[in-house]
């Protein structure tokens, strides 16, 4: 039996497990945060990811040309939606801590009664919504201008869209724990998130390549994402599904980990 001394003062607010309300709060402030400015969080990557399909079609695809037995703007319309929700969801992400420091308004994340676990799903969680709601808007532009985007997995469509998302969010809070002024998150952006999106598959078959660029495409977690999100629509990839999302769950863990880790130690967010 608890004794007096165990017990917590009479009104005193005593939170036993997960803190329920906390989490939601945050989780809608940073939703609240993307979705003042949808026309630029949502709307713009919709719009910029359509004219990649359009440039490319009209440069690549013509006379019928085909990838994997697929028409091109079939085959590149998926990796296409799913790079749009990789880059927003690491843009969210990475922009939540870094501008609390910049203008000193980081207290508001550290001093809520939230355990490290609830501050990290928070942050993840908004930043997997944009990409969905990014996602979403793609698919819809795409499957209005004609292309043939319909889901044929949704497990799978589901498993590489939202553990791919989840992996950039992560990403994006260590990027944001980690920066100290807008250009280093820029610099992250565009020196490793581009690059390693830009290169995993997106716009061709990594079957056509040769063995040594091969072997380096499956060394990039972002192949396996694009592959296993692509054989959602099309029922065709690059690699074996079962393996990617093993792999991708693998690193989920690991930056999960690391994110906790990093976020309880207070690594370059606390004085």
């Amino acid at each position: 039996m608890p004794t007096d001394d165990m017990l917590p003062p009479p009104g005193a607010p005593v939170i036993r497990s997960v803190n329920w309300g906390g989490l939601k709060a945050l989780y809608v402030k940073e939703v609240r945060r993307f979705f003042k400015v949808q026309l630029q969080t949502i709307w713009a990557p919709a719009v910029t990811t359509l004219l990649y399909l359009v440039i490319f079609t009209v440069a690549l695809g013509g006379s019928g040309r085909t990838v994997m037995g697929m028409p091109f703007a079939s085959f590149i319309a998926p990796g296409l939606i799913v790079m749009g929700m990789l880059q927003n969801s690491f843009a969210n992400a990475s922009f939540s801590l870094l501008v609390g420091k910049i203008q000193g308004t980081i207290v508001d994340y550290l001093m809520p009664p939230l355990s490290t676990g609830e501050l990290l799903a928070a942050l993840v969680g908004a930043s997997v919504t944009r990409a969905v709601l990014v996602g979403g808007a793609v698919w819809l532009a795409m499957a209005i201008w004609g292309v043939d985007v319909w889901p044929r997995h949704p497990l799978s469509i589901l498993w590489f869209g939202l553990f791919g998302a989840a992996m950039l969010a992560l990403a994006g809070v260590m990027t944001s724990m980690w920066a100290e002024k807008f250009d280093h998150a820029a610099a992250v952006t565009n020196f490793v998130i581009a690059p390693l999106s830009l290169l995993s598959g997106t716009f061709y078959s990594v079957e056509a390549l040769s063995p040594t660029f091969r072997a380096i495409s499956h060394a990039n977690p972002f192949f396996y994402i694009i592959s296993g999100f692509r054989y959602g629509f099309l029922e065709r990839a690059d690699s074996n599904i079962v393996v990617g999302g093993v792999v991708l769950l693998a690193v989920d863990v690991a930056l999960a980990v690391a994110c906790y880790v990093l976020l309880r130690r207070g690594w370059r967010i606390k004085s």
